[in-house]
């Protein structure tokens, strides 16, 4: 993560940024593209790097294409009666299904006998962890540090095959104690964590009286900005094979349309429980941006759950900034599809999407959703049920 910067004020934020944003548009002094990835955190919001005038910042790509493939693959929940044996069984499965993606398996002697080198692959939400509606004792029992061995397995992986590798995790981190984050990763071809991404929010209302309770940058927005600037509240890793953001916030297109301003070339929806298919489609096409939608398979293994559960939505898709599918699972079965992208032409050729802000920015400054954030630094909920209790008080209903 960046390093800290100082506390500022959320509202006088915004306020500054739509101030910017009216005044670019009207020809006067807006928000700049900012500086390379690798500099300190953003102070204010006309830091962020977001595109201005169709330009956004990026890295020099080390070749014309990409190969990319998505892995829709099992869910295989820890099991913490057997947590070290359960952990390996899966981390190994998803071992495999990378050499997979890779058309290396270790029956072909890990040489690749079939088809091409793949640049980035892509995973979904929890492919190692599995999910569960686990409290938070049991959360952090199961819950990752990165680097960890887990994220170094991983690594190995990405370095021997001189690949980019994206996956979910429920992480710890050292600033957060008893926090258990909903983390996207990004490990890169040397075998280091490129990017952790935190997930933006929790989506409200899909599990009855209950709540998730991993953290999102909303639950703590203000102590977040306060330490990592407001450039990291919706990240963009920006490798040498493009711009990439990875989310698992299910169905929230104004989410994925400020990813696409802020440069993101690549967008992976990796929620699981089957909200990717024609969310990527309508995404892509409305974004300009290439989007991989990838999710979980039939899981007939996952504890607790039935065997199809989280596999709605049409399985898993890549799509191109058209909204023209180049891969698709004809079956909600564990898969891999892959597609080529021709990143630099796309570079050359990409017209980042027009909004009229002028006309958008009085409502959207105006809006006050029900549940605002910041409340997991109120209260740290410890189950789901404390979860929903905590949602229902926020949002008036009791």
């Amino acid at each position: 993560m960046p390093r800290k910067t100082p506390k500022l004020d959320r509202r006088s934020l915004i306020t500054g940024a739509a101030v910017a944003s009216v005044a670019a548009i009207a020809g006067r002094d807006g928000v700049s593209v900012a500086k390379a990835e690798g500099v300190s955190a953003p102070a204010t919001t006309n830091d962020i790097q977001v595109a201005n005038r169709g330009q956004y910042a990026k890295a020099s790509l080390k070749q014309e294409s990409i190969n990319v493939a998505a892995v829709q693959s099992q869910l295989y929940s820890i099991d913490l009666r057997d947590r070290a044996k359960t952990l390996k069984r899966n981390l190994d499965r998803v071992l495999r299904l990378i050499d997979l993606a890779q058309n290396s398996p270790e029956e072909w002697n890990g040489e690749r006998r079939w088809g091409s080198k793949v640049d980035l692959i892509a995973m979904h939400e929890f492919p190692i962890q599995g999910f569960q509606p686990w409290n938070r004792k049991e959360l952090n029992q199961i819950a990752f540090e990165l680097p960890g061995p887990e994220s170094e397995a991983i690594g190995e992986r990405a370095k021997r095959y001189g690949c980019y590798i994206s996956w979910g995790c429920y992480a710890k981190e050292k600033d957060w104690p008893d926090h258990v984050i909903n983390m996207s990763v990004l490990t890169g071809p040397d075998g280091k964590i490129v990017s952790k991404q935190w997930k933006a929010r929790n989506i409200l209302g899909l599990f009855g009286d209950g709540a998730l309770i991993g953290t999102t940058v909303y639950d703590v927005l203000d102590r977040y900005v306060e330490m990592y600037g407001w450039d990291a509240v919706m990240p963009v890793a920006r490798t040498d094979i493009g711009n990439i953001a990875i989310t698992a916030v299910g169905n929230e297109p104004l989410l994925y349309t400020c990813l696409a301003l802020k440069g993101a070339e690549v967008l992976v929806l990796s929620v699981t429980g089957g909200s990717n298919s024609e969310v990527a489609k309508a995404t892509a096409r409305s974004a300009r941006i290439y989007t991989m939608g990838v999710g979980n398979s039939v899981s007939p293994n996952n504890i607790g759950f039935p065997e199809s559960s989280g596999t709605r939505d049409q399985g898993t898709v890549i799509v191109d900034p058209r909204g023209t599918v180049l891969a698709e699972t004809d079956n909600h079965h564990e898969d891999i599809i892959t597609a080529r992208i021709p990143i630099a032409e796309y570079r050359k050729t990409r017209r980042v999407q027009e909004l009229p802000m002028a006309l958008l920015l009085p409502v959207l400054q105006q809006y006050q959703p029900l549940f605002q954030p910041n409340a997991f630094l109120d209260k740290l909920p410890q189950t789901y049920q404390e979860a929903g209790e905590l949602v229902r008080k926020r949002m008036g209903m009791k």
